[in-house]
């Protein structure tokens, strides 16, 4: 089963060193679109993978500790991330960091968790400003921090993560490579799925997901009809918006469209995006979606699922940890993709997601050398731990024991290992100077201030 398991996710690997940041993030722009299941390739995969695998679990602490330039002298390192007491990834956070006080007591990590909006606001400011800066933060890749690179706040990586070059594929490095160099530490890879509460759906005579577009309008349509809301959707948090938006955008216009359009090598005035928007417009008003997520923050709209409130919830696939970690809860839940609307342009396997949860150094860290090595190896434990938790896939090669990883995540690493194409999270490919009125246009489309033509409209005009 291990070795299974591994092989999978390094086949999920090679398709997602094909995701694109563009031009605005200092990167070439690559081809979203390559087949997923070659079968000559999974099977030197597969033997790579147990090799490799074996390898860098009995070599790691011999080669971090004699590689590693950390010195004995105390040092005190502060570190900004969104590891709130209610994130998934929290766990995670907490385990690497003990980890890395039992092996390097001489360092202190002053760290802060910071939530999801309020912290891009704070490391862009802090950024823009160059004053108040972190030694090691938690950044997105692509343009997000593409951006902080080309304000020259950001330490380059390249000596560091050379030392991992066994541990660390080059292909999981591509969302942060900028002019040829390294600039951040990868930890977990997730993609946007579709979680479905069975109980909950099987009482509108649904007896399994829905497979495709037409499945689930009739599955919505009997889930309202048996007094069932369908979705949940925490429009207090727009990004949770764009969970559902983004999906339903692609398996309209397809992989490569959205990709264009995000990188700007496209215009949003395309009328296939109108007609995608409508399409989401179309579900709000048939009562699809909960009228008071509306305002509600993402951690309550989770919550209404977990409880059964709504049958289906359409988020990142870090959610796996907390539904894994509900026993009563697990047994009802399966997770699959958003079904294709449009298959004369998009398919089953084009997913929003790839890897972008990294960690970066600020250049002008008094400690910058100290805090690439820390944040090396800090990144891989957070990556180790989070897969454990079932919070993504791995963007480092799994090592120890993988034989507890939940159902859950198991299940999206098939998706992945079976995947077409991967478009980044719009807010996380674009560049900041884009990002707002994207998001701002979003919102107002969950709020029918705009609808498919307003929205593109408005995006042709405020976006290059």
């Amino acid at each position: 089963m291990k070795k299974r398991l591994v092989s999978t996710l390094l086949a999920a690997v090679m398709v997602l060193s094909l995701v694109a940041c563009g031009s605005n993030a200092a990167a070439p722009a690559a081809d979203t679109s390559a087949p997923a299941a070659d079968t000559s390739a999974a099977d030197t995969t597969d033997t790579a993978a147990a090799d490799t695998t074996e390898d860098a679990a009995a070599d790691t602490a011999a080669d971090t500790a004699a590689d590693t330039a950390v010195s004995d002298e105390p040092v005190t390192l502060t570190m900004w991330c969104i590891a709130t007491e209610g994130d998934s990834n929290r766990h995670a956070y907490e385990a690497a960091i003990a980890e890395m006080a039992e092996k390097y007591p001489n360092i202190t990590l002053e760290w802060e968790a910071i939530e999801n909006e309020a912290y891009k606001t704070k490391i862009s400011a802090a950024m823009a400003s160059g004053e108040g800066l972190p030694d090691i933060f938690f950044t997105w890749s692509c343009a997000f921090l593409g951006d902080f690179v080309a304000q020259d706040r950001v330490y380059c990586l390249d000596d560091v993560l050379a030392k991992y070059s066994s541990e660390l594929p080059e292909s999981m490095l591509g969302n942060t490579t900028y002019d040829g160099k390294h600039y951040g530490v990868p930890t977990t890879m997730n993609i946007v799925a579709l979680f479905a509460n069975m109980d909950l759906i099987a009482q509108a005579g649904c007896d399994k997901v829905p497979e495709n577009y037409d499945e689930l309008i009739k599955c919505c349509d009997d889930l309202v009809a048996a007094g069932i809301i369908p979705f949940g959707c925490a429009g207090g948090e727009t990004w949770c918006v764009t969970e559902y938006l983004e999906p339903i955008i692609e398996k309209s216009i397809g992989a490569d469209a959205l990709n264009d359009i995000f990188l700007g090598r496209a215009s949003y005035n395309n009328p296939d995006v109108a007609k995608a928007v409508d399409t989401f417009q179309e579900m709000i008003d048939k009562g699809y979606f909960d009228p008071a997520g509306a305002s509600l923050p993402n951690d309550d709209v989770k919550a209404n699922f977990i409880a059964g409130r709504t049958a289906f919830y359409q988020n990142g696939t870090w959610n796996c940890a907390d539904f894994a970690s509900n026993e009563e809860f697990l047994p009802k839940v399966k997770v699959t993709e958003f079904p294709v609307i449009d298959s004369s342009k998009s398919k089953l396997g084009q997913l929003i997601g790839g890897p972008s949860d990294t960690l970066a150094v600020t250049a002008s860290s008094p400690n910058a050398e100290i805090a690439a090595e820390y944040a090396a190896e800090l990144g891989k434990l957070i990556c180790h731990y989070g897969y454990l938790d079932g919070c993504g896939l791995p963007a480092w090669i799994p090592y120890g024991d993988t034989s507890t990883i939940n159902p859950l995540t198991q299940a999206v690493s098939e998706i992945c290992a079976n995947a077409d194409s991967y478009v980044l999270f719009g807010d996380t490919a674009m560049s900041a100077v884009d990002k707002d009125p994207y998001l701002d246009a979003v919102a107002k489309v969950y709020g029918k201030e705009l609808d498919g033509q307003g929205f593109i409209e408005e995006l042709a005009g405020a976006i290059r």
